[in-house]
């Protein structure tokens, strides 16, 4: 289908069933990576069905040029509910199949896993939050304030923060997500 997110979404709000399967076939997997990288893959198997369900019933609730961001909103509010039910891990685990492998061969991805993890742990929630909204799913800094329903002043501030520890830590970030724009 050569239709827009946005047209997909119109047409599921009006009832069209295949508008809204077009919509999963498009987004499911980088919102199933999303769940993965931050409950693990097992968990994230049964909070997509929860996700989608959500997503279904709020269709008409959507606005924005965007459905992924969307999406990671209800994701992140599923993801808080199983956290409450269940205590966060301090670190996100590892992602066992991040489908992003073309970022893995620009790095040295098990040598740097390690290290990544410490550094994500010097973080704050919040701030960890929003720096992998940015440089995991590929997030404008605003999009990404729209997920954790803050400001966008609140998200730049926690990024910026996120990279000055991450630089103090030697850890050094990504260049194109420290200068991504809103």
């Amino acid at each position: 289908m050569d239709e827009t997110d946005e047209q997909l979404v119109a047409w599921a709000v009006a009832g069209d069933q295949n508008a809204f399967v077009e919509l999963f076939w498009r987004h499911g997997q980088a919102v199933h990576a999303y769940l993965s990288r931050r409950a693990g893959r097992q968990d994230a198997d049964d909070l997509l069905s929860e996700v989608w369900l959500r997503a279904f019933r709020a269709r008409s609730t959507w606005s924005g040029p965007r459905v992924l961001p969307w999406l990671y909103g209800i994701a992140h509010n599923v993801l808080r509910a199983h956290w409450r039910q269940r205590p966060q891990p301090v670190v996100p685990p590892a992602p066992p199949d991040d489908p992003w492998a073309e970022i893995d061969a620009g790095l040295d991805a098990s040598a740097q896993r390690e290290i990544l993890r410490r550094a994500l742990a010097v973080l704050s929630e919040n701030d960890r939050e929003v720096l992998l909204l940015v440089v995991w799913e590929q997030l404008s800094p605003s999009e990404a304030a729209a997920v954790l329903g803050i400001p966008q002043g609140t998200a730049r501030s926690r990024l910026h923060r996120a990279f000055s520890i991450l630089r103090v830590e030697g850890t050094k970030p990504p260049i194109a997500c420290s200068q991504k724009e809103a």
